[in-house]
């Protein structure tokens, strides 16, 4: 049993890529800052904030939705994910830090970026003389986005430290059965509340808020929903990362091929999922062929200039996944799954790229070092503050009750 005690260490390789990845994109985000953040060009001032609100929120999403995995698998009383259950707590507990460097990129945005009453990423924030602004400022207006982004991104990290605090208490000693269903119980109901606010929140208003209002004349009822596949897919990918380098490091002992059969399905599944919104989106929106639905799809389609990037995300984050993650025998090749966890990371990141930045520079593609080197920053966190978060404690709950069911786990 000494493998379910055991603890992880950072190694210096470890501490020398994220010290590496953190470093250059502080430099870029320096030399950004200067050339673009500095610049009395409205129009470069946008697209360096853009560039720091899509990465924000792109990484935080992600992370979130870790716990979201943790959640919904606990609702659905699943084993199967205990014995690497520590790894997706550990990236969640990014999110509290994620969450404020986005309130800040965000809420700077609002207030700190208006050139005499005019906004160059959020338009809403100076509605007067637009009258489809002015009918949605009851909703769209700085004070209920503050409001709500501060109450989405505290509760989310409220919730998820209190799962992580339970999932701890299983490691303290052994449980009767009496103990296990409280422990359960108490897990549950935690559980279930971070479902429903993840439901009202990522699921339903933050994504129009952060996102959807850049294009503020724009609506679609499936951005949501579009928005959380990529998030979630992304969120399997990054724990299956994870999952992988600590087994190539000969821990997780009791984490077999078929759990990670399992998580290839889930990036199978919503990868699938994510195309199926993608291509209702964009049909419905075509076939009705209205002017104010349509302007989102010009500068994106074969009409504009982001048309490259849009395709290339389609291929990235349908094609593949589809024809490499269809086989059972290549949700089980370590080199394999890692390969796509990379593709689909960084092919949703992409789409998160044409999302906001096609929006906020619809004549030029502005895909730079300064995007590469914001995306080198957040991986660099990443990987420093989930090796941190894993070396607090060990790697399997050694106590807890659904332990057994996971280590005979088969698909």
């Amino acid at each position: 049993m000494a493998s379910i005690s055991e603890q992880f260490e950072t190694t210096g390789k470890m501490r020398t890529w994220s010290m590496g990845l953190i470093g250059v994109g502080l430099l870029a985000f320096i030399i950004g800052f200067i050339t673009k953040g500095l610049s009395s060009d409205e129009q470069q001032q946008a697209i360096f904030w853009g560039t720091l609100l899509y990465n924000s929120v792109f990484f935080l999403l992600i992370c979130n939705a870790s716990m979201f995995f943790i959640c919904v698998t606990t609702l659905a009383h699943g084993g199967w994910q205990v014995v690497f259950r520590r790894v997706p707590e550990a990236i969640s507990a990014v999110v509290p830090i994620f969450g404020v460097i986005a309130m800040f990129i965000m809420f700077y945005i609002v207030f700190g970026l208006n050139h005499g009453g005019h906004n160059p990423i959020y338009h809403w924030v100076n509605p007067e003389g637009d009258k489809i602004l002015e009918k949605k400022s009851g909703f769209l207006n700085p004070v209920f986005f503050v409001v709500w982004t501060i109450l989405s991104i505290g509760l989310w990290s409220y919730l998820g430290m209190r799962m992580r605090s339970l999932s701890r208490e299983s490691d303290e000693s052994p449980m009767n059965l009496d103990q296990s269903k409280k422990w359960v119980w108490k897990n549950t109901v935690t559980a279930s509340l971070f479902t429903v606010w993840f439901g009202l929140t990522v699921g339903s208003t933050t994504p129009w808020f952060w996102l959807m209002s850049i294009d503020s004349h724009w609506y679609s009822t499936m951005f949501s929903w579009y928005t959380f596949a990529s998030a979630f897919v992304s969120g399997i990918a990054l724990i299956t990362i994870f999952v992988i380098y600590l087994k190539n490091r000969g821990y997780l002992e009791y984490t077999n091929d078929e759990h990670l059969h399992d998580l290839g399905k889930f990036m199978f599944a919503f990868s699938i999922f994510w195309t199926y919104l993608w291509f209702s989106q964009y049909m419905l929106i075509w076939y009705s062929n209205q002017p104010e639905e349509t302007a989102y799809f010009q500068p994106r389609t074969n009409h504009g200039v982001w048309k490259g990037i849009f395709y290339l995300n389609l291929v990235i984050n349908f094609v593949c996944p589809l024809l490499i993650l269809m086989t059972k025998s290549s949700k089980r090749n370590y080199t394999l799954m890692t390969f796509m966890a990379i593709l689909i990371l960084f092919g949703h990141w992409l789409d998160f790229n044409q999302m906001v930045m096609a929006s906020i520079s619809r004549d030029q593609v502005t895909l730079s070092l300064l995007d590469f080197g914001i995306m080198a920053l957040y991986a660099g966190m990443i990987i420093f503050f989930v090796g941190r978060a894993l070396a607090k404690v060990p790697l399997v709950a050694k106590n807890n009750p659904f332990l057994k069911e996971s280590i005979i786990h088969h698909t």
